[in-house]
């Protein structure tokens, strides 16, 4: 049975280790979603991770509405990505990009007043983060049939200049209640065209994307997140299991590096698992290297769920957020930091870049 600290093949990229770093949303690029300088040190301090996997960055102005994200869509945008990459490269680390739309969970304001696009015309639940505070979210229209072939373009610009920018590989973010999810599940979806409907036909997006992606910069270079749990971001399905099992088989045939599975509990954010966890039927399905997250916090209930034959890897979030030698700390069985939620989306190094190493805390 392989040890939370052996190495894995994850398509194209070595991991020396299990321990990946989950993509986790910080909020400290300029307000026209390009990244700052401060990034580069964040990333380059948690390159021990055996695979980086960045915060969700946006794949275009349609669909990025979250204050102070990165994109990956414009010249700028990528050329700013490029010494990060290379700092988490001259660390020693491994990084992509995680490649975000967010669907109905864009307010208006994002984009001059013009509403968001989803499966359905229908409205996420709660307030969205603005520039000028929470505001309600707005009613999203259908993605038209004749958008989805500039949607794909969208994605394949994107992933082209994630490598471009001297990123390792993508994953395509289809959780957590985004665009890709709200096509998923039938809560959400309420279309009677090729891409609503039966299980097969909500799927249908997120094969075409992956298919895009791994066209243009190759199946092992591209990776997808999913969340087949209970409610997401008010995105929920009746059968989860119906459309998340054959989702990650058609993921299989693509080829693609590995997939990732949050799997929240009872009381977790952006979704929680309060229907039987997917993971060991979608285990059965996918053969290539399978990443379990959400809520692991110590070495040994990671190594639990490698040696359940269900996870091959697992990546952990908030907890490398506080400690940027998190494999290190995990190895020693050393303490670690706890996280500070006031500086989650605040911009600047406070919270950021501020978490002190293992030898910094104990000198």
């Amino acid at each position: 049975m392989p040890n939370l600290f052996d190495p894995i093949q994850l398509g194209a990229i070595h991991a020396p280790n299990r321990v990946l770093m989950a993509p986790l949303t910080r909020g400290r690029a300029s307000q026209s979603h390009v990244p700052q300088p401060i990034m580069a040190e964040y990333y380059a301090q948690r390159a021990s991770a055996g695979l980086i996997i960045s915060e969700a960055t946006g794949i275009s102005q349609q669909g990025l509405g979250w204050p102070f994200a990165p994109g990956l869509w414009s010249d700028e945008q990528a050329a700013a990505w490029q010494p990060i990459t290379d700092a988490v490269h001259k660390a020693g680390g491994r990084i992509v990009a995680q490649l975000w739309h967010m669907g109905r969970v864009v307010h208006s304001s994002f984009n001059g007043g013009a509403a968001p696009v989803s499966a359905s015309a229908t409205r996420a639940p709660g307030r969205a983060h603005t520039y000028v505070g929470r505001q309600e979210y707005d009613v999203a229209r259908p993605l038209e049939l004749d958008e989805i072939p500039g949607l794909l373009g969208d994605y394949a610009r994107a992933a082209r200049n994630a490598i471009a920018a001297g990123f390792d590989g993508v994953q395509i973010h289809a959780a957590n209640g985004y665009l890709i999810d709200q096509f998923l599940r039938d809560g959400s979806n309420h279309r009677n065209d090729a891409y609503g409907g039966a299980p097969e036909n909500r799927i249908r997006l997120l094969r075409e994307v992956a298919e895009t992606v791994a066209r243009e910069i190759g199946a092992d270079r591209t990776a997808v997140r999913l969340s087949p749990n209970g409610d997401s971001q008010g995105c929920d399905d009746s059968d989860a299991a119906s459309v998340f099992v054959p989702a990650a088989a058609a993921l299989d045939a693509i080829g693609i590096a590995f997939l990732e599975l949050r799997e929240p509990g009872p009381d977790g954010t952006f979704g929680r698992t309060e229907v039987p966890k997917q993971s060991p039927a979608i285990r059965a399905v996918f053969r290539r290297p399978l990443v379990l997250n959400s809520d692991y916090v110590s070495a040994a209930q990671a190594q639990a769920a490698i040696d359940s034959g269900v996870a091959d890897a697992i990546s952990f979030g908030r907890t490398f957020l506080a400690n940027p030698d998190l494999p290190e700390r995990l190895r020693a069985g050393a303490p670690l930091n706890a996280d500070v939620m006031a500086t989650w989306y605040s911009q600047g190094p406070e919270g950021y870049v501020d978490y002190p190493a293992l030898e910094t805390a104990s000198a």
